[in-house]
């Protein structure tokens, strides 16, 4: 998605949803998206808020639900005193068999239209508010229940679309329906931890080089290399979180050749080093 940062989540294969709980909330990440559903709360602050098309000011209990791959950011007044947390859950849900049973046909509904965006009224924003706060506090499968309450009192709540009709929310994916891009992409799934040279890419796509540089840039919004590096940060922030790994090990299982060079494109791509962000994440993540 052209300008916006490709933002790989915590959320592992066997998550059914993860939880960042942000107390102080620097609000310095750039506008990006992800390939998960979100539900967000900040509390305690006011600024402006980008979902897709849409750019609007915000006040605390600020509550949005937002699809796959929509572009959004904030951006708070406050430097402290503020509370930002996120539910992350899989795409995957939708798919879930159970969501065809006539009791979930609500919350399948809400998932469908969350994909351009949604608030929320401002009593719903403190009910739901208040069920967020518990469920930070909770453990065990109680939080299975809590978390399909929330969906389900967003389903029924009186809601507000963001992204207008104009706006393709799956903008980013439209690159990937070329059939060329997408055998690139799964070449670099299955060998970013390997030497990836754009010469072998290329001529996996029988195009020369230049030819093939310019195709994907026009395609994707971002280089060739920007791309490869994207999905080792992305491989590498998963093994901060869900292994122990040294930041030497993570860097070379990545397909990153120094470490030094790992660091600085993590930065590029995450604002902390490494390090910074494994002890960061250990501080506000909860996987359910």
């Amino acid at each position: 998605m052209k300008d916006y940062q490709k933002e790989i989540t915590p959320l592992a294969d066997d998550d059914l949803f993860i939880l960042l709980d942000h107390p102080n909330a620097k609000f310095d990440y750039p506008v990006h998206y992800h390939s998960d559903y979100e539900i967000n709360l900040v509390l305690n602050d006011e600024g402006t808020r980008v979902v897709g098309d849409s750019d609007e000011k915000f006040s605390s209990p600020d509550l949005v639900m937002l699809g796959p791959n929509i572009p959004h950011a904030w951006k708070g007044t406050r430097q402290e005193g503020n509370h930002v947390i996120t539910i992350q859950f899989s795409e995957e849900l939708l798919n879930f068999p159970i969501l065809n049973k006539r009791m979930f046909a609500s919350i399948r509904q809400l998932l469908i239209e969350s994909r351009r965006g949604l608030t929320f009224s401002n009593d719903t924003k403190v009910l739901i508010a208040d069920k967020i706060l518990r469920l930070t506090r909770l453990q065990g499968f109680h939080t299975v229940l809590d978390f399909l309450s929330i969906l389900y009192d967003l389903s029924i709540a009186n809601k507000e679309m963001l992204v207008s009709n104009y706006y393709d929310a799956n903008e980013a994916l439209t690159a990937f329906k070329s059939r060329r891009i997408t055998k690139v992409c799964d070449y670099i799934e299955k060998n970013f931890q390997d030497s990836v040279k754009l010469s072998d890419v290329a001529k996996l796509v029988n195009m020369s080089e230049s030819a093939f540089s310019h195709f994907f840039k026009k395609k994707t919004g971002c280089s060739f290399i920007d791309y490869l590096n994207s999905v080792r940060i992305g491989k590498a922030s998963q093994m901060l979180i869900d292994t122990t790994h040294s930041i030497n090990e993570i860097c070379y299982s990545c397909g990153f050749n120094n470490l030094s060079n790992f660091i600085r494109i993590f930065k590029k791509f995450k604002g902390p080093t490494p390090s910074e962000y494994r002890s960061k994440l250990q501080q506000i993540l909860i996987k359910y």
